[in-house]
């Protein structure tokens, strides 16, 4: 019987075993070691493939940028490039890595709040789509550098449209109690008063309504938004816009597994288990804002998307070893969970969240299975560690908030040596991990899809511990 977990030309059980691809996990991770994340390139097809069905839901062109901070791995980025995906950066060191990767600048778009000079200069150099200004004086900024370098700069205003979600509060940025964007005031007032610069080119609206969104009714309210200031913005300032940035955040369900669910907070789960088509909540809020807002003309705008986590989260796994192995005396209140025994065992992995970052400041949820038992029933409750000297390096909410779940199951007689993997853990990251306590940074493969496998990145070297470190050797 098919797994729940199990994703076509990706993740599969045989024989007990989980396979990646053609290859089974065990077979991967004797050869080059663990932790090490694997991602599938068919996969990132397969979820690129699904945005762009928006295209059909939708009057106008449609351009879906990959949002770049969720994994900027090269292997990856010249794998999303070459489906056909445009991309988003947010820093001058990602939009260099975008054009290393090979995308040209009308395929590029630049987010952030903090740009500095040097960071505008080379997105003006490499004249890309847009860049997104998050204040008013970021735009007179670029317009002096865009002056000074005697070019034009494509740009579009982030705009705050006040659009709540039922997401994590650190995933919230359409508030205007977030760090991001400018009043739709102060949006007008720019475009009134610079659109006649002959350095900035004034072309679209953005806005980002946070990631993890478990409702697809917040997308038409955030679509009604773009159209409300698209009409005063024509009205108003006589500007006529060439697109409208919708932003990205569309869920992943890191629960298509069931067999934990029972153990998060209805909130939480809701969270976790979000789950629509990008088709439906986009094709439904056009059509609605189409219908409030008649008047506008969209045979010549573009509509732009920002997806990251839905396209690399599932397709990237990690398979992490046991290396420890514990009891200890039960916590009375988890009884239940239990099962009534006097102990409670510890799994101690090598996997800590120096590469699992969101697991610690989000306390997200990754599926965890058993890699060599994996049509075996996981029914036995584990607390589950990672390796650093932390005591926030656990599977598990340390301050009783019930994100979480207490324990994980896998099958009972986990022991060292086994091999886990770790799921749908694609998304933020190889991008912020980072070598704390002296940890090795792990090796990334690519499954392409053709079938081979190839190394995205090398696992750390003693070297690579203090590559820019600068000391006398004794």
């Amino acid at each position: 019987m098919t797994k729940a977990w199990e994703l076509e030309g990706f993740l599969r059980a045989q024989d007990n075993q989980l396979f990646i691809g053609k290859f089974s996990a065990k077979e991967l991770a004797e050869r080059f070691g663990t932790p090490l994340f694997v991602f599938s390139e068919m996969r990132i097809r397969q979820n690129i493939q699904r945005l762009y069905k928006v295209e059909e839901a939708i009057d106008c062109k449609l351009k879906v940028c990959y949002a770049a901070k969720a994994n900027s791995n090269m292997a990856i980025l010249q794998s999303i490039r070459k489906i056909g995906c445009d991309i988003e950066v947010n820093s001058g060191g990602e939009l260099w890595k975008a054009l290393k990767a090979g995308f040209k600048g009308e395929q590029i778009i630049f987010n952030g709040t903090s740009k500095e000079d040097w960071e505008i200069e080379k997105a003006i150099e490499a004249e890309i789509y847009a860049i997104q200004v998050d204040s008013l004086y970021e735009l007179s900024l670029i317009g002096k550098i865009a002056r000074k370098m005697g070019k034009k700069a494509n740009v579009s205003l982030r705009l705050v449209p006040e659009v709540e979600t039922k997401t994590h509060s650190g995933l919230q940025t359409a508030l205007s109690t977030s760090k991001f964007g400018m009043m739709p005031d102060e949006a007008l007032f720019a475009f009134k008063n610079y659109k006649s610069c002959d350095f900035l080119n004034l072309c679209g609206i953005h806005i980002h309504i946070g990631s993890q969104n478990p409702d697809k009714s917040s997308y038409t309210n955030a679509m009604l938004f773009l159209f409300e200031n698209l009409l005063r913005i024509e009205k108003e300032a006589n500007v006529k816009l060439k697109h409208l940035n919708l932003g990205g955040g569309f869920p992943v369900n890191y629960l298509r597994d069931k067999t934990q669910e029972k153990d998060f907070a209805p909130s939480v789960k809701q969270i976790f288990s979000a789950d629509f088509e990008p088709y439906e909540a986009v094709g439904e809020a056009w059509k609605e804002a189409k219908r409030n807002f008649p008047e506008v003309k969209t045979d010549d705008l573009t509509l732009l998307l920002e997806p990251g986590r839905s396209i690399i989260a599932d397709a990237g796994i990690c398979l992490t070893t046991v290396r420890n192995k514990k009891e200890r005396p039960q916590n009375s209140q988890d009884k239940d969970t239990l099962n009534s025994t006097t102990t409670e065992t510890w799994l101690l992995t090598d996997a800590g969240f120096n590469i699992l970052l969101s697991m610690e400041t989000y306390k997200w949820y990754y599926q965890m299975i058993h890699a060599e038992r994996s049509c075996e029933e996981h029914s036995y409750p584990y607390k589950i560690g990672g390796p650093l000297c932390d005591g926030g390096d656990v599977y598990f909410d340390i301050e009783g908030e019930g994100r979480l779940p207490d324990y994980r199951l896998l099958p009972p007689n986990t022991k060292p040596g086994d091999l886990l993997a770790i799921l749908n853990c694609g998304a933020y990251s190889i991008a912020q991990m980072f070598p704390y306590n002296g940890r090795f940074l792990p090796c990334v493969l690519l499954v392409e899809e053709n079938g081979n496998v190839k190394v995205a990145r090398k696992r750390d070297s003693f070297e690579d511990l203090i590559a820019n470190e600068v000391f006398e050797e004794n």
